[in-house]
């Protein structure tokens, strides 16, 4: 490897709409939902189910959500990974720019900016945020980077970091980014993640038969686990509660943002009803799905999801930021890049 190429980085987050409009929300939501790998259906009844049913119903709603936590800056989101992108470029040389799986900046935007400012790049690194494989983010926002790449022959490479749910780095700076908030009295902690539909971890099981087919899938070895994302989710809180010494009794893990039936279970909103009858009075809750905040967690979990706890009879609710720029995760995306330009292709995706 030539460890002396000339590289750029690009961090690569999922994207927000540009305003809160109706028909900026739209157009975001008609990108979004128009995914192959996030509704996995033939696209004419994709078509059909996203444009004439779903978005025209979702669209007002979604812009009501999105007016609650925009800001002066705009899209939390965005905001988020645009601080978080300078504060790797104060400890990396090579150049960081930012890219959205769908929205702005998109990733043909990135490349030209690269080429604009820096023609002479040999290599691109891609730093997808998001630690753990799903087909309708992690895989979509790679092969969406690798499609462009492609279409518009730019000539630099491009090399991806692979997962990073259960490195001893990512969990070290997710536990980091906990402590604080554990000096406070608790019942339980809430692991909410990101929701995805059941037959999703069955298409991604490279090997079909193992994800959700085998009693106890999850915690029975198999090289399905490379792309399962339930067994990534269950992998980061079981390394991250041990790391802080938080007691099996202490925590539950769940699953937020369906968007219809045969979804992973538990769902966070229903657990959320459902733990003040169990005695959980006082609840801590994180999304480590997310290293940025944004609606998801926001509006989704520290909004609705503290309405639902109280109203069922908590007494107390905190949500956990995501990482966003907490110094241990900064560092962790430097140590990950610097890793691979110093010769460690464990690093990327071969």
């Amino acid at each position: 490897m030539n460890n002396n190429k000339k590289r750029a980085i690009i961090l690569m987050n999922l994207g927000s709409p540009d305003s809160t409009s109706v028909k900026d929300v739209r157009k975001y939501l008609n990108e979004f939902l128009m995914d192959g790998k996030v509704i996995d259906i033939p696209y004419a009844l994709r078509t059909i189910l996203v444009k004439g049913i779903v978005v025209p119903f979702r669209a007002p709603k979604s812009a009501e959500a999105y007016s609650t936590i925009w800001t002066d800056k705009g899209s939390p989101l965005i905001q988020n990974t645009k601080d978080l992108q300078q504060a790797v470029q104060e400890k990396l040389e090579d150049p960081i720019f930012i890219a959205m799986r769908y929205g702005n900046p998109s990733p043909k935007f990135a490349y030209d900016q690269i080429m604009e400012h820096h023609p002479d790049v040999e290599e691109v690194i891609l730093f997808p945020l998001y630690p753990h494989f799903a087909m309708s983010s992690y895989e979509t926002a790679v092969d969406y980077m690798k499609e462009i790449h492609e279409k518009y022959q730019y000539k630099f490479s491009l090399a991806t970091i692979k997962p990073y749910f259960n490195n001893p780095s990512y969990i070290s700076a997710l536990a980091d980014s906990m402590k604080p908030h554990l000096s406070q009295e608790y019942d339980k902690i809430l692991f909410s993640y990101h929701g995805i539909p059941a037959r999703h971890v069955r298409k991604s099981d490279t090997t079909g038969c193992h994800c959700l087919k085998v009693n106890d899938c999850c915690n029975t070895p198999s090289k399905a686990h490379e792309t399962c994302y339930r067994h990534q989710v269950f992998t980061t809180t079981k390394l991250v509660t041990e790391k802080l010494q938080i007691p099996n009794s202490k925590f539950d893990v769940s699953f937020q943002s369906r968007l219809g039936s045969g979804w992973l279970q538990p769902f966070t909103d229903i657990r959320l009803n459902e733990l003040p009858k169990e005695g959980v009075k006082k609840l801590l809750i994180i999304c480590p799905a997310f290293v940025s905040d944004c609606l998801e967690t926001l509006e989704e979990i520290e909004e609705r999801g503290k309405e639902i706890f109280i109203e069922a009879g908590g007494e107390s609710y905190h949500m956990i930021p995501c990482m966003n720029t907490n110094p241990s995760w900064v560092n962790t995306i430097v140590k990950f890049i610097s890793e691979y330009t110093d010769g460690n292709k464990e690093m990327i995706l071969i």
